[in-house]
């Protein structure tokens, strides 16, 4: 089906559909099967699935096996008019990259991680999916003595080249997040990220994931995150969803905490014209005390926010905007915007 123009393409990840367990308690709610989720997504409006590596087949599969059964779900999405975004290796829950992936001391590791890896391009050959997701999890230190910060630096350039190498179609986007589950991370921000590009292999091909709240968990805030990014034309997938304070990643309902902030995003993203770029990813969880009955009601709701912030970013008056920043009336221009948000347009 061909995109309409203007129009926006929307994911979201089967782990967004959850039982609702977390560090301080279990399962809340019955797993939804990875089939029920497929089908939930166009129900709810979405064109597009998120997907790690072991979403699509098991890790430990062998070469014959993968192939079987990467077929199936592909053939489960083509079915449901789905289209894979993008497959990203899940290196972080393995025993063997406690001390990191790509960065870790032991060689051995690094090498599970690096094969892990190329397997996840094979995946997503498999899939027709050209899109690769590096969330550096576990790259980084609990300790600065730990590791040798500069070598580990180097070693995440590598590792992305090794990407580039095993397939010449494939772009790779860096996902930054400043901490959690490592207490300090190398590449905590985009800009981090983005000072690493320009040394990979093939810098056209690399490109940056921004995370609303991964933004807000390093002091910034995500819509100057976009902007810089859309500047260097490196831009190619975002997680929107919202974040209260400087905590852990809590992957709120877009627009719940700050809807000034979630207006923000989506005014940075129509201006660039994103929707001729890339994806609208959500990365959200449901609240813990969410019935089994609503388990996706976040979702919907997150949809429906972004929709309704798009309307009001389309119907601002750009003249009156230009008006208002020409004459440096910044706390008119304020004005203007809130009352714009309230709805109360016109005054």
């Amino acid at each position: 089906m061909a995109k309409q123009a203007n129009s926006y393409r929307f994911s979201f990840g089967p782990w967004n559909i959850s039982t609702g367990a977390d560090p301080f308690g279990p399962p809340v709610r019955k797993e939804v099967p990875f089939a029920k989720k497929i089908r939930e997504y166009r129900e709810l409006g979405f064109t597009h699935v998120q997907l790690h590596d072991d979403d699509v087949v098991p890790a430990d599969w062998d070469s014959v096996q993968t192939s079987k059964g990467v077929a199936k779900v592909k053939k489960m999405l083509d079915g449901e008019g789905l289209t894979g975004e993008f497959i990203a290796p899940r290196l972080w829950e393995d025993p063997r990259t406690i001390d990191g992936g790509y960065t870790a001391n032991k060689a051995a590791d690094r090498t599970y991680a690096r094969e892990r890896t190329r397997r996840a391009v094979d995946i997503a050959r498999m899939m027709d999916i050209d899109l690769m997701v590096l969330w550096p999890a576990r790259e980084g230190t609990y300790i600065r003595e730990a590791k040798d910060a500069s070598q580990a630096v180097g070693r995440l350039v590598e590792a992305i080249d090794d990407i580039l190498k095993t397939d010449a179609k494939i772009r790779v986007v860096g996902e930054m997040k400043p901490n959690e589950p490592m207490d300090q991370a190398y590449c905590p921000t985009v800009g981090h990220f983005m000072g690493l590009v320009y040394r990979t292999l093939d810098p056209k091909r690399v490109g940056v994931l921004i995370e609303s709240a991964h933004s807000i968990l390093a002091g910034l805030d995500p819509a100057d995150d976009m902007a810089y990014a859309l500047w260097h034309g490196k831009l190619w997938g975002v997680h929107l969803n919202d974040q209260n304070g400087l905590k852990y990643d809590q992957d709120k309902t877009f627009g719940s905490v700050d809807l000034r902030r979630a207006f923000n995003q989506v005014w940075v993203l129509e201006r660039a014209k994103y929707y001729d770029i890339g994806v609208v990813g959500l990365d959200i969880k449901a609240m813990r005390t969410t019935k089994q009955a609503d388990a996706t009601k976040h979702l919907a709701n997150s949809l429906a926010m972004f929709n309704h912030l798009l309307e009001l970013v389309r119907s601002v008056d750009a003249g009156k905007v230009e008006e208002l920043r020409a004459a440096r009336d910044y706390e008119g221009l304020e004005r203007y915007i809130l009352e714009h948000i309230l709805g109360r347009k016109g005054r």
